[in-house]
C-alpha cells in the first residue's frame, strides 16, 4: 500500500495478539511494570508498530479499575497476570472497535515516486529551496536539509524526524550537517541522496503515523440499536419532542432534527459535515416510505420509523465509513 493512503485499525487487528506469558525463570511472581510492557509490545505489534496513544491505555486501565502507580509496583501471580494481559487487549480491542484509529503506513514509496521522476523531484527541490532560503541570497545552510525532510512530512512520504532514529546518521554520511552554504543545485543533490536512503531505511523498517481522522464505521450506533433500554429512550425522547414544544413537524422531520443535534452522542457523523454526509442523511431518509411521513403517528409506529432510519444508518455506515478531520 503506497504512503498516504489511510489504513484503519478497528480492533480486529488485535484477535492476532499473543495472549500468552513468556516463561520467567524461578520466578512465581511477575512485576506490574513488566506486564504492561508485555502487553503494550503485543499490542504495538498487532498494530503496526504503532504506539498507543496515552488516552486510549488509560481507557483500557480505567474499565480494568486498575491505578496505574500503584499496579506498576505490585508483583502478580502468574494467574492475575495473564487476566490482566487477557482484560486489557480486550479493553483495547473494545475502545478501537468504538473509536478506530486511522494510521498511515510509510515504507518509503511516496519518497521513491518523487525521486523516479526528475521532474517532480527537480520542482520540489526548487520549491523547498525557496521556501527555505529567507534571505533571498541564493544559498542555504546544510543543515536546512533536515528542515527540508520537515517541511516536507507526511503527506511527502517523510515520518516525524522523531519517529526516524538513524536520520542522523543518513544526514552524517552525507555531511548534511554542520558548516557549508548550499547552492539551488547543490542543495537539490544533497537532497536526493539523503531521500534515497531514507526511502531505502523505510522499505525495511516503515513508520506507522497516526492521523488527525476520525472514522464513523456504524459500530457504535449497532451497539445502540442492541440495547432496548437504550434504544426505547432514544425513541421516547424524540416523540417528546412534539408534546415539548409545540412541534408539527412530520414525524421524519422530528427524528432528523433530533439525530442531527445528537450524531455524536449516537454515532452518527455530524449533519453537513461534508457532501458524503449530507448525501448519506437525504438518502437514508427519502428512502423511508411516504405513508410514514405524517405529522401524526401512533407511538408503536413512530418507533418502529425510527429503528428502522437507525438500521439504514448503521448499514450504510458499515458498508461506506465517513471519514472526518478530528480538528473540525
Amino acid at each position: 500500500m503506497a504512503d498516504g493512503d489511510l489504513q484503519v485499525l478497528d480492533g480486529t487487528q488485535l484477535n492476532a495478539a499473543d495472549l500468552s506469558l513468556p516463561e520467567f525463570s524461578d520466578a512465581s511472581e511477575i512485576a506490574g511494570v513488566r506486564v504492561l510492557e508485555i502487553v503494550d509490545s503485543r499490542v504495538s505489534d498487532c498494530l503496526r508498530g504503532l504506539s498507543l496513544p496515552e488516552n486510549l491505555k488509560s481507557f483500557a486501565l480505567q474499565r480494568l479499575n486498575i491505578d496505574i502507580a500503584d499496579f506498576g509496583g505490585q508483583q502478580l501471580d502468574k494467574e492475575k497476570a495473564q487476566s490482566f494481559l487477557r482484560g486489557y487487549i480486550t479493553a483495547i480491542t473494545d475502545e478501537l472497535r468504538d473509536d478506530p484509529l486511522v494510521v498511515s503506513v510509510l515504507d518509503g514509496k511516496t519518497i521513491r515516486l518523487f525521486l523516479e521522476d526528475e521532474d517532480d523531484f527537480a520542482m520540489l527541490a526548487e520549491n523547498l529551496f525557496t521556501e527555505l532560503d529567507e534571505e533571498d541570497d541564493g544559498k542555504l545552510s546544510k543543515n536546512e536539509i533536515r528542515t527540508a525532510l520537515v517541511h516536507m512530512g507526511v503527506e511527502m512520504g517523510v515520518p516525524p524526524l522523531a519517529d526516524l532514529p538513524m536520520i542522523n546518521d543518513i544526514l552524517k554520511k552525507h555531511g548534511a550537517e554542520g558548516e557549508g552554504k548550499l547552492g539551488q543545485a547543490q542543495f537539490a543533490q544533497l537532497l536526493q541522496l539523503v531521500l534515497q536512503d531514507l526511502a531505502d531505511a523505510l522499505a525495511l523498517k516503515p513508520v506507522t503515523v497516526m492521523q488527525n481522522v476520525k472514522i464513523i464505521n456504524g459500530f457504535k450506533l449497532k451497539k445502540l440499536l442492541a440495547n432496548e433500554n437504550q434504544l426505547n429512550d432514544v425513541i421516547e425522547k424524540i416523540y417528546q419532542q412534539k408534546h415539548d414544544h409545540e412541534n408539527r413537524q412530520s414525524c421524519t422531520d422530528r427524528i432528523m432534527s433530533y439525530l442531527s443535534m445528537n450524531a455524536e452522542e449516537l454515532g452518527l457523523p455530524p449533519f453537513e459535515a461534508n457532501a458524503a454526509v449530507i448525501l448519506l442523511y437525504d438518502t437514508i431518509f427519502s428512502e423511508v416510505s411516504k405513508e410514514m411521513t405524517a405529522t401524526e403517528l401512533e407511538k408503536h409506529e413512530f418507533g418502529a420509523l425510527v429503528k428502522q432510519i437507525l438500521e439504514k444508518f448503521a448499514e450504510q455506515l458499515q458498508a461506506n465509513p465517513i471519514f472526518l478531520d478530528a480538528n473540525n
